[in-house]
């Protein structure tokens, strides 16, 4: 098995790096400190902490308000908390202002497991796509994570990007650079595409590799900026391979293969397929068992390229 990297670890260290560079670098949590790995910044940088506790819409009041004075505020906790706590100050604070706010969303999808439906974080992409402004990332590795942090210190706007605690091996080159609205081919093929982000689409790769074992060719798109989503990218797939297959840890709905069925039924109607997690609430489970019950494994994503393979061929 390839070696496998922690997210956090990644976005924690491009914190204190942008920290050293920017006195006005400032992170704010809410009692999240060690479920951020951001132990390590606390210490070195204690005046460009704020700690509000166990309270999500202060965090983001907060945040705002320093955004307003100036400062560039990295806003770090749980994904379920962050949003569907908080939601009202992220919409009405954040981005009805367009404050330059980084939303980190620690721990996203379905990484508490075992805690259940109240801390999967699932409807967060779908929340966030769905406001005015804001940019809406899912790195899939530590590059595209330290990329994408480095990215949103620079952007004048809010941001909201997952930062994934599951382990994950390194699935983009070495000279990566993460642009918004600019998807990757990362293996190419004519039969389909998969497009996948963050913790799935080491698995997407995966997939189309037995699938290649069948003789099916399956372009592999990282989708990382799903808002703004790279609608050439996206067409360019459904013109030549004549079908995709979205892969996402969250809901469909809204979420990356909402995004693109709404592109492609407006501008080039293709066979689209979706896995994700359908219209319910995820079941308490672990992690490993979540990803099986929703078809999020390697098996799972070739037996659905093989479906829309043969559905376009009895065509």
């Amino acid at each position: 098995m390839s070696q496998t990297y922690d997210c956090r670890s990644s976005y924690a260290a491009t914190l204190a790096d942008l920290a050293r560079r920017d006195p006005n670098v400032v992170v704010i949590v809410n009692d999240s400190v060690g479920s951020s790995k951001l132990d390590g910044f606390v210490k070195e940088f204690p005046g460009q902490t704020v700690n509000v506790g166990i309270a999500e819409q202060n965090m983001v009041g907060v945040s705002a308000g320093l955004a307003n004075g100036g400062k560039v505020p990295f806003v770090s906790g749980a994904g379920c908390f962050l949003t569907g706590r908080a939601m009202e100050q992220v919409k009405a604070d954040l981005a009805y202002s367009n404050y330059h706010v980084v939303l980190c969303a620690q721990s996203p999808g379905m990484a508490y497991g075992p805690l259940g439906a109240t801390h999967h974080s699932i409807e967060d992409v779908a929340w966030m796509r769905a406001l005015p402004g804001m940019t809406v990332i899912v790195p899939a590795d530590p590059a595209e994570t330290e990329q994408a942090v480095r990215w949103a210190y620079g952007h004048d706007g809010p941001v909201y990007i997952r930062i994934s605690r599951m382990p994950v091996p390194a699935v983009h080159p070495d000279d990566y650079v993460f642009a918004p609205g600019k998807a990757v081919v990362l293996r190419d093929g004519s039969d389909l595409t998969i497009a996948a982000n963050g913790t799935v689409l080491h698995r997407a790769l995966a997939a189309a590799d037995a699938l290649a074992a069948d003789g099916i060719q399956a372009r592999v798109l990282s989708v990382a900026s799903v808002k703004p989503l790279d609608e050439d990218a996206i067409l360019a797939a459904a013109r030549e391979t004549g079908g995709i297959v979205t892969v996402e840890e969250g809901l469909i709905a809204g979420g990356l293969g909402g995004a693109v069925a709404e592109l492609v039924s407006r501008d080039h109607p293709t066979r689209v397929r979706s896995l994700g997690v359908p219209d319910t609430f995820a079941p308490t489970g672990s992690t490993g068992w979540l990803f099986e019950h929703f078809g999020l494994t390697v098996e799972g994503i070739a037996d659905a390229a093989r479906g829309l393979v043969a559905t376009r061929k009895a065509a």
